[in-house]
């Protein structure tokens, strides 16, 4: 779904949370700024795989949907500092179930006989 269609007040509710969160690192992320804040290199050694543009990407489009809150520091160097809004936090909290259903399917799968 398109960013642009899941602002339409007819998309399912579902569909309009997970744009917000749909991508390969966004949930890490949420999951790291859920501890607290964080600077982005500190984001970067912690998710070695990232690059530094998708990096900026996903903490970009996070703050556009008002997820993240990103703080810039008026020193030199610059210094830039993201953390969980309280609507992030409430996305935080509104996902710990399926979090903690993905830890029992993992479960499962664990002791899930192997095929021979």
């Amino acid at each position: 779904m398109s960013r642009a269609r899941a602002q339409d007040a007819s998309t399912c509710g579902v569909s309009a949370a997970i744009v917000v969160i749909e991508g390969k690192w966004k949930t890490y992320l949420l999951w790291l700024l859920e501890s607290g804040p964080h600077r982005p290199g500190e984001l970067r050694r912690k998710i070695p795989e990232i690059s530094e543009k998708v990096l900026t990407q996903a903490l970009r489009e996070m703050e556009e949907d008002g997820v993240v809150h990103r703080e810039v520091y008026d020193v030199l160097p610059p210094k830039t500092v993201y953390s969980l809004s309280g609507f992030g936090r409430e996305l935080s909290e509104a996902l710990a179930p399926l979090s903690d259903w993905g830890h029992r399917r993992l479960d499962r799968l664990t002791a899930a006989p192997v095929a021979s």
